[in-house]
């Protein structure tokens, strides 16, 4: 089972960015979907954006919420996949997982947006 790394998390004011990172232990050239995922206190995980097919240029989905501010991306060389978040919401503080193949699951990093 691929281990998964999350980092990049942190405090940002509302409208700042940051630049998640996700770092497998296998060739993700090997895994047919990775994907983001987040959990706020008191609520369900939910789907963010993921990216399947990578091997042949990948496919991208997101969800409604976050479409046109965040992208995910992958660097093949690197087994890192990455989610670039801008015009971040409070709403939008949680913890973000990695997942792959929707079986694998990193620890998280905590993303709060506040002022």
């Amino acid at each position: 089972q691929v281990q998964l790394v999350e980092s990049g998390g942190g405090l940002v004011q509302p409208g700042g960015s940051l630049r998640l990172s996700c770092v497998a232990s296998q060739s993700i050239s090997s895994i047919y979907v990775m994907g983001w995922y987040r959990q706020a206190p008191g609520k369900e995980r939910e789907l963010v954006a993921r990216i399947t097919r990578i091997t042949r240029g990948g496919s991208t989905d997101c969800a409604d919420s976050v479409k046109g501010r965040f992208t995910i991306s992958t660097d093949n060389a690197k087994n890192t996949v990455y989610l670039q978040m801008n015009s971040l919401k409070p709403e939008e503080t949680a913890i973000y997982y990695c997942n792959a193949n929707g079986v694998s699951w990193g620890r998280g990093t905590q993303v709060t947006v506040s002022s």
